[in-house]
């Protein structure tokens, strides 16, 4: 097999299998990252004398015309190449000759494969950005849409207080914004340059790892060639963990969801065509895509703990162990990507159910809002509860704010921040755009 790091001995094919694993499939994810890292790292070494200017010009033109295979999608990495930086440094030997080797000075495989990485998981994150936006403006939509309709809420799955679709739809609108914070948080991690700290202690070369910096759009180097190294895992973990809370977010929904469909509540509604029968019970409308949705974020939201896991009790420094991060951490983005763009499309078709309020199982519904509408007339707060819990308890309890099944959420004077009468989804929409400018 072809390696970056052979010194004339070759390694078992037992060997080989074992310790290269799945990544040179994983490793075509990288490609295009790769060649980008590449093209800015021989720039600076023209900058500092180890190339010419038409070496420079020889290699930065023959990458192109790698990523352009890349882009064309017929890169592929050969049967006996270890991985995408032997391939791509195959490929110019190939075609340059000794000129080809040249690309690999100042620089480790260690720092290759997380300049590769940070690159590529800052692109996955500004697509999962997207993909939340897209989420949030749907919820925000259907929150405004639906703001009137009432809905039971529960507190211990028993009925407890008037809710509104309005409040539930953002909710989880707002739930987003947090997970955006953390996300730019993670965003502002990824976004470091490794490239110059080689195998993590630096080199005798006179790199201009500030130039590579400013080529390739990160914020800073990471200035420690030592901090620089033991960032991978830290980052993945980073990674892993803002994905977990954006999973627990759709995660919850998800549930609500699987309940609300249940005939029991039937609060919501959802196309045959987004449903699934019974093999024997012709009645049968399964939430598939809600419980299959639900199972994917929790897969999700179980990276982190592999992640941490593996990167357990190594001291500093590059450990092989590492490798095996791209098997958990990849799948993991791609469940999201899935999971994100599923919730929005099923919101496309969700329908509301207007009459919620007409079932008698919602008549103690108002009973916190009876005690308030006493209280505001005069009576102590401690006796209107005594009232009404009286008039529970014998069965005579009606709400004095008028006929339920007609209710909506105005009728009900909830004017504070965040209320069913007031949803500020003006200024969750203005934190959102503060959360989410990043890039």
């Amino acid at each position: 097999m072809a390696t970056l790091w052979n010194k004339g001995t070759s390694a078992t094919e037992a060997v080989d299998r074992f310790t290269v694993g799945n990544d040179r499939v994983l490793d075509l994810r990288l490609a295009r990252y790769d060649v980008q890292g590449s093209r800015a790292h021989i720039r600076m070494l023209e900058k500092i004398g180890l190339l010419s200017a038409d070496e420079l010009a020889a290699l930065d033109a023959a990458l192109g015309r790698i990523a352009e295979r890349i882009e064309a999608g017929d890169f592929v990495l050969e049967p006996d190449v270890e991985d995408i930086h032997s391939q791509v440094e195959l490929l110019l030997t190939r075609e340059l000759g000794e000129m080809g080797k040249k690309i690999h000075s100042g620089r480790s495989r260690n720092d290759q494969v997380l300049v590769d990485l940070k690159l590529f998981l800052r692109d996955e994150l500004q697509t999962v950005r997207e993909e939340v936006l897209t989420l949030f403006r749907t919820l925000q939509g259907l929150s405004e849409q639906h703001k009137e309709v009432l809905l039971p809420g529960y507190t211990h799955a028993q009925v407890a207080m008037p809710s509104s679709f309005g409040l539930w739809f953002g909710a989880y609108a707002e739930a987003l914004v947090d997970d955006m914070y953390a996300l730019g948080g993670v965003y502002r991690i990824v976004n470091r340059n490794p490239l110059g700290s080689a195998a993590g202690y630096g080199n005798s070369f006179p790199l201009d790892r500030q130039m590579t910096t400013d080529l390739l759009g990160f914020d800073s180097p990471v200035y420690n060639s030592v901090a620089a190294q033991m960032q991978r895992g830290r980052t993945e973990r980073a990674v892993a963990s803002v994905l977990g809370g954006i999973a627990l977010t759709l995660n919850k929904f998800a549930s609500d969801c699987c309940m609300y469909m249940c005939p029991n509540f039937g609060f919501i509604h959802f196309p045959d065509e987004l449903t699934t029968g019974s093999s024997i019970m012709p009645h049968k409308k399964n939430p598939d895509v809600w419980e299959i949705l639900r199972g994917k974020c929790n897969r999700i939201l179980a990276c982190e703990n592999e992640i941490a896991l593996l990167c357990s009790n190594m001291p500093h420094g590059y450990h092989r162990d590492y490798q095996l991060l791209k098997d958990v951490l990849f799948p993991a983005l791609e469940l999201m990507h899935e999971c994100l763009q599923m919730t929005d499309y099923m919101l496309a078709h969700i329908e509301v159910n207007t009459k919620i309020l007409d079932n008698p199982l919602y008549d103690y519904l108002f009973t916190v809002e009876e005690v308030n509408r006493r209280t505001l007339a005069g009576t102590p707060f401690r006796e209107a509860y005594r009232q009404v819990g009286v008039e529970v308890n014998e069965g005579r309890f009606r709400y004095g704010g008028g006929d339920k099944s007609t209710l909506k959420a105005s009728d009900l004077g909830h004017t504070h921040i965040g209320s069913l009468g007031n949803l500020c989804n003006d200024k969750i929409a203005a934190l959102m755009d503060a959360a989410s400018d990043w890039k």
